[in-house]
């Protein structure tokens, strides 16, 4: 388990959600962890899901696609497309859950590169209604998060 802890911010009554992670590893990895498609396969989403990636070009103009999958062979997919992909210092992206088409936020992570080889992610997602991201909060995401960051955390560690 790592010691960083995962803080996600949802203020009431605004259509956002920030996410704050300290990684224990260089900026230069943590954006490979982000845009390398093996990479975002092994840390991507909580433990109990299997990740079936259809695509991820991490590039500006880019796509991605894959479908989480759990024990009883459930399927949940998510898509988007690369808005801007900067190495090394930002990704905004679109992210849209398939099993509630329409419903689209714009996410940008940045990257900060923090003393002793360290980085700071800073994740702002943007919702189209409050209620939209009232969902996106009532559907266990922060704890979804938090282990993706805490496989990403053991990743970093094998790099």
């Amino acid at each position: 388990m790592s010691t960083n802890p995962t803080t996600v911010t949802a203020p009431e009554g605004l259509p956002y959600i920030d996410v704050v992670r300290e990684l224990d590893a260089p900026v230069a990895l943590v954006y490979r962890a982000f845009t390398e498609p093996d990479l975002v396969r092994r840390w991507l989403g909580p433990r109990s899901l299997e990740m079936e990636l259809d695509h991820y070009d991490a590039r500006s103009g880019g796509s991605w696609a894959y479908t989480h999958r759990d024990p009883e062979g459930n399927g949940y997919g998510f898509h988007g497309s690369f808005h801007s992909v900067v190495e090394n210092e930002s990704i905004t992206q679109t992210f849209e859950f398939a099993g509630y088409p329409g419903h689209v936020s714009l996410e940008t992570v940045t990257l900060e590169a923090l003393d002793g080889d360290r980085t700071r992610t800073r994740t702002h997602a943007v919702y189209q209604s409050v209620e939209d991201r009232d969902g996106m909060v009532a559907s266990g995401m922060e704890s979804g998060l938090t282990e993706g960051y805490e496989r990403m955390d053991e990743l970093l560690a094998t790099l």
